[in-house]
């Protein structure tokens, strides 16, 4: 159930792009336990001027490749949100050749009131997830 919003630079080939959501829906399904028909991803694209984002001082840069992946879920453990920034580096570093210092990661935690996937129901409120 948890929705990852992906902010990138323009330039990037739909495989490209598959293999960017495939390997982040691979660190998903391992770090918060999810199902593999739970994913819900979307990707916008920005000109490069459209985008800053630094380094917070610590010390690095980014490149035209930087990924910044917003997640938004029901509450998770801290080790398992640790768990998916070490994942999501490590599988987008792999399958994708991003930097670790490219892939920026928040998380914005809700409720069960807070989804509903469709037919004007929250269905974790529901009983029906």
């Amino acid at each position: 159930m948890p929705l990852l919003r992906f902010d990138l630079i323009e330039g990037r080939t739909e495989e490209e792009i598959k293999t960017l959501l495939d390997a982040s829906h691979s660190a998903m399904v391992q770090a918060f336990n999810v199902p593999e028909r739970d994913r819900y991803q979307i990707v916008h694209q920005h000109r490069a001027h459209e985008m800053i984002i630094e380094d917070t001082g610590l010390g690095f840069e980014r490149s035209k490749h930087v990924v910044v992946i917003s997640v938004t879920s029901k509450q998770r453990t801290e080790e398992q949100k640790q768990k998916l920034y070490e994942l999501l580096v490590q599988e987008l570093g792999e399958k994708c050749g991003i930097q670790p210092n490219d892939i920026m990661i928040n998380i914005v935690t809700n409720g069960d009131a807070d989804w509903s996937f469709g037919l004007g129901e929250a269905q974790f409120l529901t009983g029906k997830l």
